[in-house]
């Protein structure tokens, strides 16, 4: 699944659109009835729904009415509005009725694809409020990091945490990294380019790569990042390295010079998966990173161009 494209199955169930319909009339009208044991609602507006000021609220609250949604454990919230328009509204709307939602165990918030809205123009807000109100949730993904916060998490069960961003400040990042959360088994963070609000450094992953945090962690996925060379630099002889199972360094532009890090690690050969897909690596360093033992994905490589630049794959 990519940013391009919706995914059709989330919580381990096929995805089923959740909406409102233009009738002839004009009128928007919405069905009354959802299969909540077989899919997970995906609710989303479209533009001009927007644009004629209909709140994605209004749709959570819709849901929130029919029979059976109490037994409802994954919801995706998807385009609620351009520019003008952030998450905060969704936010309060799942806060307001979560008595409604007492088995939510995933969410995914801004599931909008760069056709509705470019991620680098997603507004998100502030999510503090979710964590005490979804005691049960263990899944989380967010795209957008604009007007992010996540706030303070403390969570004996979440095991996933994904943000994803074109650009995503350094405050987001400390609080993904302050994060009470001692099963997390994944976590996935989009550092993204400066030009689009990244402001994280090699620095702010420290007590991460020391392996202080997260003791059941198995994946770490640091995508998308415009210094991908100095985590490669950071991670190779890192503690945290030693535990984990994947290591995902995918979208950014790690060139020779992370891969001759990795290389050099004496812990990368003992991972089970190394994603680094769409890179900057030579074929020497290519063929010696296959050769290394883990599952190693290297599809995508991409040229520098004329001034030896090299870019992520996901920042406007």
């Amino acid at each position: 699944m990519t940013i391009s494209e919706h995914p059709s199955q989330f919580g381990g169930k096929p995805i089923a659109e959740f909406g409102f319909s233009e009738e002839s009339n004009g009128e928007y009208e919405l069905d009354s009835v959802f299969d909540f044991g077989t899919y997970t609602p995906r609710l989303s507006l479209e533009w001009d729904q927007a644009e004629e000021g209909i709140a994605i609220s209004s749709l959570i609250a819709k849901l929130c009415e029919l029979p059976g949604v109490e037994a409802l454990e994954a919801l995706v919230i998807g385009f609620w509005g351009g520019m003008d328009n952030d998450s905060s509204d969704a936010v309060a709307a799942l806060v307001a009725y979560r008595d409604k939602l007492p088995n939510l165990k995933a969410l995914f918030l801004g599931d909008i694809t760069y056709e509705e809205n470019e991620i680098s123009c997603i507004n998100q807000s502030d999510l503090s409020a979710l964590w005490p109100s979804y005691p049960k949730l263990e899944h989380i993904q967010v795209r957008g990091g604009n007007n992010l916060t996540l706030g303070r998490i403390a969570s004996p069960v979440l095991k996933t945490l994904i943000v994803e961003s074109g650009g995503l400040p350094r405050g987001v990042v400390r609080d993904a990294l302050d994060a009470e959360a001692p099963n997390l088994e994944h976590l996935e963070l989009w550092p993204g380019s400066e030009n689009y609000g990244a402001t994280s450094t090699v620095a702010d992953f420290q007590n991460l790569f020391s392996g202080n945090l997260f003791p059941k962690l198995k994946t770490l996925a640091l995508r998308d990042c415009e210094y991908a060379d100095d985590l490669a630099a950071a991670l190779a002889q890192a503690p945290l390295l030693a535990r984990i199972e994947t290591l995902d360094l995918s979208l950014g532009n790690l060139s020779d010079k992370g891969a001759e890090a990795l290389l050099a690690s004496p812990h990368v050969a003992k991972l089970k998966k190394l994603d680094l897909h769409h890179h900057y690596i030579g074929d020497p360093a290519m063929e010696r990173l296959k050769a290394l033992g883990p599952e190693v994905e290297l599809s995508d490589r991409e040229n520098a161009d004329e001034d030896g630049d090299r870019y992520i794959a996901v920042s406007e």
